[in-house]
């Protein structure tokens, strides 16, 4: 049995760690509508003496608005990240496979959020090395950091949006025409980015169900002709799907294709 390789895996666990606290932090940044107040630097829990001898305590705006920040981050994953187009794609590839509930939806979602972080890791790495890490070094105010962190992330929605899209958004909010990407409100772009990605998951699932669909009707035609009208053609054409599948490597070639389709920032 060969030995384990520990030291190799620590710094890929690094990274991943350090992708992960970057892209939060993004998240978390990009959600909070109120940055002089929590650069303000107030307490979390202030007290005050009570009437009784006792104390007071309140929460500040800065705990609210961090706690208010966590709680939107798992909206921030599927609008923000490459979750939204994985997660589509999976969910058409059982449809197309016609497995019913296999795998389940914990499954896909499990693969959808690590395939995710796949992706995001550059993205993350960015947002750690430019913001998250100059901020808790004390090297940047939290308004300069929160506009680094929120560069990576902007950078990497725009690269997978589509023009037509952002314009028609912008044409809807009456924005535009913007001279840089920069200009582009953040509004607009999360509404472009979500549209483009659930076209491309589409583009992704439609090419996915025709290898499956011919082998229906291929089972269907030579059912047809047998006279077997009474036997389901899903129940025959199943195993066959099943195997061209496995025969291509399919789990390896969609993941692959997934992960190869996002386009890397600039």
């Amino acid at each position: 049995m060969p030995p384990r390789n520990d030291a190799g895996r620590r710094p890929r666990l690094a990274g991943v760690l350090r992708a992960v606290a970057g892209l939060a932090a993004a998240g978390a940044g990009l959600l909070c509508v109120s940055a002089p107040a929590l650069a303000a630097g107030i307490p979390g829990v202030t007290a005050t003496p009570a009437a009784g001898g006792g104390s007071n305590y309140s929460v500040s705006i800065q705990l609210l608005l961090a706690m208010t920040a966590l709680t939107l981050l798992p909206a921030a994953l599927m609008t923000m990240t490459a979750f939204t187009r994985i997660a589509v794609v999976l969910g058409l590839l059982r449809q197309a496979l016609g497995t019913g509930n296999t795998p389940s939806n914990q499954i896909l979602l499990g693969l959808a959020l690590f395939l995710t972080l796949f992706v995001m890791a550059p993205t993350g790495d960015r947002v750690y090395a430019d913001a998250v890490k100059p901020y808790v070094d004390g090297k940047l105010e939290f308004e300069p950091a929160l506009a680094a962190a929120a560069r990576p992330m902007r950078s990497f929605m725009l690269a997978q949006t589509r023009s037509a899209d952002l314009m028609t958004f912008a044409r809807i909010a009456g924005r535009g025409p913007f001279a840089s990407t920069d200009e582009v409100p953040f509004t607009v772009l999360a509404a472009a980015y979500m549209t483009s990605e659930l076209t491309t998951a589409f583009h992704i699932g439609f090419m996915l169900f025709i290898p499956f669909v011919v082998i229906d009707l291929v089972v269907a035609s030579v059912l047809m002709s047998m006279g077997m009208m009474m036997l389901s053609p899903m129940l025959i054409s199943l195993p066959f799907k099943l195997m061209l599948f496995v025969l291509v490597d399919g789990w390896a070639l969609v993941m692959g294709s997934l992960a190869a389709s996002f386009q890397v920032a600039a």
